[in-house]
């Protein structure tokens, strides 16, 4: 009797440790998992496939440092230079377009200005900007955007702050300090009811936020790339698009699909 138990529990302990080896590890960023859309979606995929997903939210450089040292296996960035490099480079094995929505300057108050160089100029000189400071996808998009309106941040007084944190701790940040910053519309709306802010200045297509799904090479790590592969089919066939079209805030879409 005593062995029968003995073997019975070998059995379950093996069955157990099967069933906790289908997990799939995902690095994204930090304002998409702010924007609730992940919490909203990945049930349907873990629900589908009974594979159990762990979300890592971090910044776009953050996550892109992740994959090339095989601790993920898949990527949902926003900077799409950066992403193609990585699968240049070996690191991915390919990448596609998912979504995007638009990025967005909030603060206390509207800006007076009619376009984006003039706003960038406006806050410049006459109100106080927080920054990412922390390499991601948003952080990168501002600094371009400093650079296109012919603005180098390396010469900037007090008025400029880098958090070095989060979309969301950022905004909170901001919100707090009556500053104004950049933002994904996506994060801002799931946000807006707690905090002092505006959109001050938004334009949809010069400042299109463009989303990416990585696959990352599986020669860097360990694991079998089937939920991978699995995972990237998934959220890219019609219907998870069509689910994706759907997440709203304040009845407004937050994401428009691309495949």
């Amino acid at each position: 009797m005593r062995r029968f138990l003995m073997l019975f529990l070998v059995i379950i302990m093996t069955f157990l440790s099967g069933c906790s080896q289908k997990e799939l590890k995902i690095a994204t960023t930090t304002s998409l998992e702010n924007s609730g859309l992940l919490e909203f979606i990945i049930p349907y995929f873990e629900d589908e496939y009974g594979i159990n997903v762990s979300v890592i939210a971090v910044g776009t450089g953050a996550a892109l440092e992740l994959g090339k040292e095989g601790e993920v296996e898949i990527l949902l960035v926003h900077d799409y230079d950066r992403e193609v490099t990585f699968v240049d480079d070996g690191y991915g094995l390919y990448r596609a377009n998912i979504m995007y929505n638009d990025f967005i300057l909030i603060g206390p108050t509207p800006l007076n200005a009619t376009t984006l160089n003039d706003a960038l100029i406006e806050i410049k000189e006459n109100h106080s900007f927080y920054s990412r400071g922390d390499n991601s996808g948003t952080h990168s998009k501002e600094l371009s955007l400093w650079e296109e309106a012919n603005l180098d941040v390396s010469t900037f007084g007090d008025f400029y702050k880098e958090t070095g944190q989060s979309m969301g701790s950022t905004i909170n940040m901001t919100s707090l300090s009556g500053y104004y910053t950049l933002s994904d519309r996506a994060t801002y709306l799931s946000m807006k009811d707690n905090v002092e802010l505006v959109i001050a200045y938004e334009n949809r297509e010069e400042l299109k936020n463009q989303y990416g799904v990585i696959k990352v090479n599986p020669e860097l790590y360990t694991k079998t790339d089937e939920y991978a592969d699995l995972f990237y089919d998934w959220i890219l066939r019609d219907d998870i698009q069509e689910l994706i079209s759907t997440y709203q805030k304040y009845e407004e879409q937050l994401f428009y699909p691309n495949a």
